[in-house]
């Protein structure tokens, strides 16, 4: 495993899908509901072919209705678990964090809705905890351009780093002659398409 404090190595990378639930992902204003779910798809494509273990975190509905989370997460990565969250940040709640803790990986990157809650209080809690965690930007959407700003601003302060699906496609493909490599290339073509 690489010890480098800048790159993301998929051994040692779990994925965090927040919030990214009917009912919720509508009030993204920082991005398109289509360019969102592009970026969700693309995340988990690259999580699923780089073996990168996804966590699924929401809200149940009031009546305990289990999440209705987008369908893209599941359209790249099967049938998952939901872990329901009872506080604003879901590392917060044990059985997220046990999910998280269990996989004995470093290296959290976070997608979902909003950017200034359900992204930014699990970021800021795993980078006090020491992950390396980064906020998968293009996967991500805030209520305001102007709250999501502060958010990623304080995220950066506390030592988390923002990224695009583009980006991670490029770095984690390595040798770009694997058939692998040539995957992930079509991942971030598929992503700099739109």
């Amino acid at each position: 495993m690489d010890d480098s404090k800048s790159r993301i190595e998929p051994a040692d990378t779990i994925v965090l899908f927040a919030d990214l639930q009917l009912g919720i992902v509508e009030f993204s204003k920082t991005v398109t509901m289509d360019r969102l779910k592009k970026g969700v798809l693309a995340l988990a494509k690259l999580a699923k072919l780089f073996d990168i273990p996804p966590v699924v975190s929401g809200l149940a509905g009031d009546d305990g209705s289990p999440a209705k989370v987008i369908p893209e997460i599941g359209e790249a990565l099967g049938s998952l678990p939901t872990h329901h969250r009872t506080t604003c940040d879901s590392l917060l709640n044990s059985d997220i964090r046990s999910a998280i803790e269990s996989t004995g990986r470093r290296t959290l990157l976070i997608s979902g809705v909003s950017t200034e809650l359900a992204v930014q209080l699990p970021a800021l809690t795993a980078a006090d905890l020491g992950y390396k965690v980064h906020v998968v930007i293009d996967a991500c959407g805030g209520m305001s351009g102007r709250t999501e700003e502060a958010a990623l601003l304080r995220m950066m302060h506390a030592g988390v780093t923002p990224v695009s699906v583009m980006t991670l496609a490029g770095e984690l493909a390595g040798e770009l002659t694997t058939p692998r490599a040539q995957q992930a290339v079509g991942i971030l073509f598929s992503m700099a398409a739109s």
